[in-house]
């Protein structure tokens, strides 16, 4: 059996590229090598592409780019589906027959890559253009959200530092506390949870370093639940989730060591609710036009009602992380998880 090549990018120009080699260890070391051949490409943090042929231990420590020979790049003829080799003695085309991203953040899981993998006619294993680029946008992804009749968060959105001023009077009308967000950044970036006005100047700024747009938030009473899902036509869910925290808000500190937060798998919830959420986390994947692997996060309220967050197209994948261990609550280990992911991109009929 011929084995199918699968390129796996890692790194980027952006504040999560720490993540992203926690998240890449862990997914190639799950690989199933009997099944796949692996080409890795890594980002770093200059934006330079290079061909990483290594070992993934030193993707984990970030010392990868010491055992980075040659730069590579995604050639974009549809004709080719392959990557170009830039080496010392020449250039060299290598087919490629599926990619997978595993980025997070800008210029990773925002659509920009997306549509340089859609230009190369390889196969993308995740989510396309689209809706990478919508569910990176908080802004619109709750405004089509909410047009289907699902509940988001009381907001205002600055499309600009000059709108703050315009609409100060209008924040000051929102219930503390309030969260100020950037509109396309991940892993809490950027976000500042104040529970008095005097601190608005300063968390709107905050916010405006990460990106050109903003939004306020009102909290919603009530904890966090999550809900991964896969597939396009017919999907898969994983458990439901919950968040447990001490005090604050899941910033990129609790997200990443858990110092004073928990999280629940399966939520301490009633199977009923679960399933209500699992329904909304399907609908939401959906509307947002998501295909092949998403996490849709959701806040429960006091009242059981379910109030949209966000969707991550290309969600934390480390052996702890949220994702596959809410699959593996529906006895999908990681491995299968990974294989399933790539059988889908692989064939998918929208490639």
């Amino acid at each position: 059996m011929n084995k199918k090549t699968i390129a796996v990018i890692f790194g980027g120009k952006s504040t999560e590229y720490s993540v992203s080699l926690e998240s890449s260890y862990a997914v190639l070391s799950h690989m199933d090598t009997d099944q796949y051949d692996i080409y890795m490409i890594g980002i770093n943090q200059k934006g330079e592409w290079f061909h990483f042929e290594g070992s993934i231990d030193m993707i984990q420590n970030d010392t990868w780019q010491q055992d980075a020979n040659h730069h590579v790049m995604i050639c974009p003829e549809p004709t080719k589906q392959s990557v170009i080799e830039m080496t010392q003695i020449g250039i060299f085309y290598k087919h490629i027959d599926a990619i997978l991203p595993i980025m997070h953040g800008k210029n990773g899981e925002d659509g920009t890559l997306q549509g340089l993998i859609q230009m190369s006619g390889i196969p993308l294993i995740g989510c396309g253009v689209l809706s990478s680029a919508l569910c990176m946008d908080k802004q619109r992804a709750h405004d089509l959200v909410a047009k289907e009749g699902i509940l988001v968060p009381k907001s205002i959105h600055l499309s600009s530092q000059k709108k703050y001023h315009m609409k100060k009077s209008d924040i000051l009308k929102l219930q503390l506390p309030l969260y100020i967000k950037p509109i396309r950044s991940g892993s809490s970036y950027g976000i500042s949870r104040i529970e008095s006005f005097e601190n608005l100047d300063e968390a709107i700024m905050k916010a405006f370093e990460y990106d050109d747009e903003v939004i306020v938030e009102e909290e919603v009473n009530g904890f966090e639940v999550g809900c991964a899902v896969m597939g396009r036509d017919v999907l898969t869910v994983g458990r439901v989730d919950e968040i447990e925290l001490s005090s604050g808000f899941f910033d990129f500190e609790e997200k990443y060591t858990l110092k004073t937060s928990k999280i629940h798998m399966p939520a301490r919830i009633s199977a009923e609710l679960e399933m209500k959420i699992q329904e909304t986390a399907q609908l939401i994947y959906q509307i947002l036009g998501c295909q092949v692997f998403a996490r849709v996060d959701m806040f429960l309220t006091d009242h059981h009602e379910i109030v949209f967050n966000e969707v991550n197209t290309i969600p934390g994948f480390t052996a702890h992380s949220r994702y596959p261990n809410m699959m593996k609550g529906q006895g999908i280990d990681f491995t299968s998880l990974i294989t399933q992911i790539i059988e889908m991109g692989l064939y998918n009929e929208n490639n």
